[in-house]
């Protein structure tokens, strides 16, 4: 325990969300840990902020936006679900609906800049006003835009007025309704905020604004409340990029924008223009450093003490968990994002302190290991309702059995299960094959891929498995809540009498070539064969990797497709053919099936 500190009783790691975290206080610049994604979005180098759920997306963008966060003025907007379904509804004649929604985004956007103009004019510039700041002025009163109104509210104004073409612009010296003869709604509705656009530019212009001081920051996030599988929400998201793109180009340097979007949403988008956006995004990703920086800066803002981290991880917590050590037995066994971290801390905190217990024990994190592994397993179904509702049957496929799984175990029990899903998820039987299977799982970071003598699990620039890959493992997240934990034991031993059985195979087979060798050519090809068999075996043996039923079955093909050589050469009743026909028949058997017999057959039965 750190010293005159009840550390399990006053030990806190924050909350769930940024709104509570950020009231709770545990978003303060002392404890708010500013990772490369903050950094590349307050310099304006990233404008579009992409990551999973829990992240810290929305810890980014409070941060932005408290008063000690970006140097500059800053609108947050978070759309709710009526004005998620105002734009959704928001439709014209004449252009698709992704420039749709990008107009009547581009219309929000402009009154908010003209808002903020109105307001900072004499703060940031010392005037009372200017020609283009009153046209500003007289613009929001004619429109009903001059109160602090609810977006939606912002929203159903700007709908109406651009659909009917009655925006009043009398303040930009145009008296009547602006119209194009023979126009479409989408072109007229263009034309109107070419206009009010131009008054905003000038505006920002005729202050200096790019110059004097650093630009007005749109922070729009929470889009996921508005998320739904249809055309009208992809064009929603859509609209809003191409809105943020638009009006950087019109304003310059005067604004900036900022879009924090999930990952799951950002990665179905499609639209014509999406290669503009390269440059601008920025992926959140964490490695187990950061989360324990973040764990250690929460823990001292709790206690009220100057922590270090051999005190968090030797006195408060303990040293090691299994023979693991504690920090990575954690943060190896939550996905690699800060929500996560911050919930498995907090259970083994309440644990402890439910028993009474001064600090954390390993029995203590163990029962919480437990509780976490419950609640994640929930929390990704939930994550993933929205775009994969099938997600929470898929974990059935994986109970009570190893948590190493090969593609053709995945393929078996989901033969089993296929014409129930399909029943019960009928839009989605496209995305219900096994390959399909896989790259939801691996998506959702429910399944990592054996690649380069490592599990590998979705994040970053890492890309889906391929065909060749056909090794996996549950995450160790879930292993709990899915009764996994007993069988990596009973794995290894597995792969070790399988292991016995090509090494023990290839070794008799090449004593058998020394006692009875072939005719020089035949017996150096037969003998390289082998040697070539064993040292995969080897290699996988070197890495850990036990062998799978598959690969048990690739080798009795090969000794197979060996002895039909060797009988088609003359050599029938050698007794290595025989020897390699007897070896591919048992290791076929250990493997669970069957391998045919007759001349030139390496077929599987």
């Amino acid at each position: 325990m750190v010293q005159g500190v009840d550390s399990v009783r006053q030990l806190f790691f924050g909350r769930d969300d940024a709104e509570n975290d950020l009231t709770d206080g545990l978003l303060s610049s002392a404890v708010f840990r500013p990772n490369y994604a903050y950094r590349e979005v307050l310099s304006g180098r990233k404008s579009l902020i992409i990551g999973r759920k829990g992240s810290g997306k929305s810890a980014i963008c409070r941060r932005l936006a408290a008063p000690d966060g970006h140097p500059g003025a800053c609108v947050l907007i978070t759309p709710d679900d009526a004005a998620g379904d105002e734009i959704r509804r928001f439709e014209l004649q004449g252009v698709t609906a992704d420039t749709a929604k990008s107009l009547i985004w581009r219309y929000v956007l402009a009154v908010h800049a003209a808002r903020h103009l109105a307001l900072h004019v004499r703060a940031a510039h010392g005037r009372r006003s200017s020609r283009a700041v009153g046209a500003l002025r007289a613009f929001l009163r004619a429109n009903g835009e001059s109160d602090d109104a609810r977006l939606y509210d912002r929203l159903r104004r700007g709908a109406r007025g651009l659909q009917s073409a009655n925006l009043s612009l009398k303040a930009f010296g145009i008296e009547a309704a602006l119209g194009v003869n023979g126009a479409s709604e989408g072109a007229r509705a263009s034309r109107q905020l070419e206009v009010l656009e131009d008054g905003v530019a000038d505006a920002f212009a005729s202050l200096g604004c790019a110059k004097t001081h650093p630009p007005l920051l749109y922070l729009v996030d929470q889009l996921e409340q508005v998320w739904t599988v249809d055309a009208d929400s992809h064009a929603l998201v859509t609209g809003l990029l191409l809105a943020a793109k638009h009006i950087t180009g019109r304003y310059g340097r005067a604004v900036r924008t900022a879009l924090f979007i999930r990952a799951d949403i950002y990665d179905t988008l499609n639209f014509s223009d999406v290669d503009k956006f390269h440059s601008d995004e920025i992926r959140i990703t964490w490695s187990h450093d950061g989360l324990r920086d973040v764990a250690l800066a929460r823990a001292r803002a709790s206690l009220g003490a100057e922590l270090t981290a051999e005190q968090l991880w030797g006195r408060v917590f303990p040293p090691s968990v299994r023979g693991e050590p504690t920090a990575e037995y954690l943060f190896g066994r939550a996905l690699p994002r800060p929500r996560d971290a911050i919930q498995f801390l907090n259970a083994c905190r309440s644990v402890a302190d439910e028993r009474g217990g001064p600090v954390i024990t390993e029995e203590d994190v163990l029962a919480a290991t437990e509780r976490f592994s419950r609640w994640k397993l929930q929390d990704l179904a939930k994550e993933y309702l929205v775009n994969h509702p099938f997600l929470r049957a898929l974990f059935a496929m994986f109970e009570n059995s190893g948590y190493f799984v090969t593609r053709e175990v995945i393929e078996t029990r989901f033969e089993v299960r296929r014409q129930a899903l399909h029943e019960n998820f009928p839009a989605y039987t496209d995305s219900l094959t096994p390959e399909g299977v896989i790259h939801v799982l691996y998506e959702a970071g429910f399944l990592g891929v054996w690649r380069g003598g490592d599990v590998v699990y979705a994040g970053g620039i890492q890309a889906p498995p391929g065909p060749g890959e056909d090794e996996f493992h549950v995450h160790p997240c879930f292993r709990p809540a899915l009764n996994s934990l007993g069988t990596e034991r009973m794995t290894v031993q597995q792969g070790a009498l399988l292991r016995s059985d090509v090494d023990g195979a290839c070794e008799r087979l090449r004593r058998l070539l020394d006692r009875a060798p072939l005719p020089a050519p035949t017996h150096t090809e037969t003998l390289g064969e082998v040697l070539s068999i064993e040292t995969e075996a080897l290699r996988r043996k070197t890495q850990g990797r036990p062998p799978t039923s598959a690969q048990l079955r690739n080798v009795a093909t090969h000794f197979q497709t060996l002895a039909d050589t060797l009988r088609q050469s003359g050599h029938v009743s050698h007794p290595v053919t025989r020897r390699l026909l007897d070896e591919a028949r048992s290791l076929t058997r250990t493997a669970g099936g069957a391998i045919g017999s007759g001349q030139g057959s390496n077929s599987e039965g």
